[in-house]
């Protein structure tokens, strides 16, 4: 629903999200004042002790105010509960509550102060067990209001002032439309610095240069258009996943239509190509761990890796070897070394140089495969994470292609700066001086798997053998016709539900609405869907069938949005606002649709149970293509699918299921 209006902003919280929280303290204020109550009735006649007269008045006014304050978090929790997301209107009455709960914190931070003076006068001779009960009560109320203030800060919205604005009876449409687009703008600003100012706290432990700046507002741009055309606050948005996943687990329960079931049926030459890939796929997948370093190792390896590599720590470096980077206590060197089997002489240059588009690889020899490895590492630091987040559209411009295409600007010039140190430093040329018959093998897990196509993009000229196995690779990285172009020489491995995969402006923007329109016509209180989604992730069970508004509609009424839905949409902020409408109506999409690279393998776990654990596991794999992967799915899996341990995992599962098949 729309955020919580008081004194005169908007907060991050809605007016539905205080029975949770309502409830957890009403218990705690419960259980506290039954206790001072028998503290209280058992001490009676015995407060003639030094200071007894002022702990009599305290422990008698704490009486007071704490049935005062259960009183107001009882109405704040029972009001909380009525109404739905999109109804509020039952919880009208919840500001006026709220404004008598946060009064109620003045004369409780007055009785702390007085809790806390009177347990340290050192005069005060009364009973062990009294003192102790005033020390419990002085500690819990300091407690409490410490957590308070807290959750003020994370709620505080610092466009909250702004956006009220905006919201009542459309005043913006009255405004001239000078005095209309110089408000815009201002506001607009305002979120693009809000943004920006909360990147740059997130990444304030990183050195700071003219690239970093110029990321920070992309990103920050990025985020304040993505935010700004509804009106949901954190909760709305968990709501919605949870509401979401069950949706989606009920259609897969569903079976599937006989067509659908047909077009899944591989012809026995596209097996067969399937079983040659899986089985290079699962040797490359080494390579591409590898580049993670020791963070990789130590992962998949808790008990002994520090042991292992301690041994290493103290060799020298090879001095064959092209090392460039911080690799201080050989770490990284050492972990590449024991996951890819490889000896020192076979590595041609190692990089743990990282900043912003600027990633670490590592160049090596592939005597089993017979291949020239670039391996190019994943997202594993903050300056990899402003790479990811740079998802502005660029050119890029290739001969081979009739259609110039789009790239995804952050991960092309990360790619841009291993091509540069590939070809102008010489690195490849060394390496086919020393193997001129092996093949070119680029490989990358994530961000590394999609630097590592565009980077066999721009080497497909120069190599045209070489191959390319991105696994995991950001969905939203090239457009349609690059996306084609690569399916002769580039492979994309997909696990699952894996969400990177999907991630794309586009695919991002289809998920808002899905959330707002799931949200909006749920006909349940929040808390209803948050208990029982909890429940359902947690320990299983069938999909709750929440009633929605959409039950009961014909097909051509499911395309017109209600007014529910319309409410969040409407209630917009700024940059969302009508002032806007006339030129979004002919202008191009700002995100236009990025695709997968190359050929697609999807890998899914078959007949699993989705919360225990099994160690066998089985995989099935088929050749997929990209519009499988247009949409966001919400799943317990969503994350760990993406996992480079998990990916490997599938990999080695199909890799000897294969050869045991052959062995038969």
């Amino acid at each position: 629903m729309p955020g919580l209006v008081l004194f005169g902003r908007r907060w991050a919280i809605g007016s539905d999200d205080f029975v949770l929280p309502g409830a957890f303290e009403l218990f705690v204020r419960l259980v506290w004042w039954i206790g001072i109550l028998v503290l209280y009735a058992v001490r009676k006649g015995q407060f003639n002790c030094p200071g007894g007269g002022l702990l009599h008045s305290y422990l008698l006014g704490l009486i007071i105010l704490l049935a005062s304050i259960i009183c107001a978090l009882s109405a704040l929790v029972y009001i909380s509960m009525q109404g739905t997301i999109s109804n509020p209107g039952p919880r009208k009455s919840l500001p006026k509550i709220l404004y008598t709960r946060l009064l109620l914190y003045f004369p409780e931070f007055i009785w702390a102060v007085v809790g806390a003076v009177w347990v340290s006068d050192n005069s005060v001779q009364c009973e062990k067990t009294v003192i102790n009960g005033v020390i419990g009560t002085v500690i819990a109320s300091w407690i409490i209001i410490i957590f308070t203030i807290i959750g003020v800060v994370i709620v505080f919205d610092p466009l909250g002032g702004k956006k009220t604005f905006y919201l009542p009876d459309g005043v913006s449409r009255n405004l001239e439309s000078s005095q209309s687009g110089q408000l815009l703008y201002n506001v607009k600003s305002s979120a693009t610095r809000v943004w920006e100012k909360r990147i740059r706290l997130l990444c304030c432990c990183i050195v700071q240069d003219d690239d970093h700046r110029v990321a920070f507002t992309s990103i920050a741009e990025l985020f304040r258009n993505y935010f700004s055309d509804t009106d949901l606050v954190p909760s709305d948005i968990a709501a919605g996943l949870i509401l979401l996943h069950q949706e989606q687990d009920k259609m897969e329960n569903c079976p599937k239509e006989p067509e659908e079931v047909l077009s899944h049926s591989p012809s026995s030459l596209m097996t067969n190509d399937l079983d040659v890939e899986l089985e290079n796929a699962a040797h490359y997948m080494l390579f591409a761990a590898a580049a993670y370093g020791w963070p990789y190792y130590v992962y998949t390896n808790p008990y002994t890796a520090l042991c292992k590599l301690n041994g290493d720590c103290c060799r020298n470096r090879p001095t064959d070897s092209d090392i460039t980077g911080s690799d201080r206590h050989n770490f990284h060197f050492g972990s590449i070394l024991k996951i890819t089997g490889l000896q020192y002489r076979d590595f041609i240059h190692i990089s743990f140089h990282n900043k912003i588009y600027e990633i670490p690889f590592f160049v090596a020899l592939d005597h089993k495969k017979e291949a020239i490895v670039v391996a190019v590492r994943g997202t594993l630091s903050f300056e990899d994470i402003l790479t990811d987040l740079s998802a502005d559209c660029e050119d890029l411009t290739l001969e081979e292609v009739l259609e110039n295409g789009f790239v995804h600007k952050g991960i092309t010039q990360a790619a841009n700066y291993i091509y540069r140190k590939l070809i102008n430093d010489g690195i490849l040329n060394q390496a086919f001086t020393i193997a001129p018959e092996y093949k070119l093998v680029i490989v990358g897990h994530s961000l590394g798997g999609g630097t590592a196509s565009i980077l066999a993009i721009m080497l497909r000229n120069s190599f045209p053998t070489l191959r390319c196995y991105a696994f995991s690779p950001p969905g939203g990285l090239l457009s349609k016709s690059l996306a084609d172009y690569t399916k002769h020489f580039i492979v994309s491995i997909i696990v699952g539900k894996d969400l990177v995969a999907r991630l794309s402006m586009p695919n991002m923007e289809d998920l808002k609405r899905r959330i707002v329109r799931i949200v909006a016509n749920c006909n349940r209180p929040k808390y209803q869907i948050l208990l029982r989604g909890c429940w359902y992730e947690v320990f299983g069970g069938d999909p709750d069938d929440f009633p929605t508004e959409l039950d009961g509609r014909n097909q051509d009424a499911l395309t017109q949005p209600l007014l529910a839905e319309e409410s969040l949409m409407v209630q917009r902020s700024p940059s969302y606002n009508a002032l806007e409408e006339e030129s979004h109506l002919n202008s191009p999409p700002q995100y236009p649709h990025l695709y997968l690279p190359g050929k697609i393998i999807h890998i899914v776990e078959e007949c699993s149970s989705r919360r225990l654990c099994s160690s066998d596991i089985k995989y099935t794999a088929r050749w997929s293509n990209e519009t499988v992967f247009s949409s966001i799915l919400i799943s317990p899996k969503m994350i760990t699918d993406h996992m480079p341990d998990v990916v490997l995992k599938a990999l080695n599962s199909l890799s000897q299921e294969h050869g045991s098949c052959l062995s038969c």
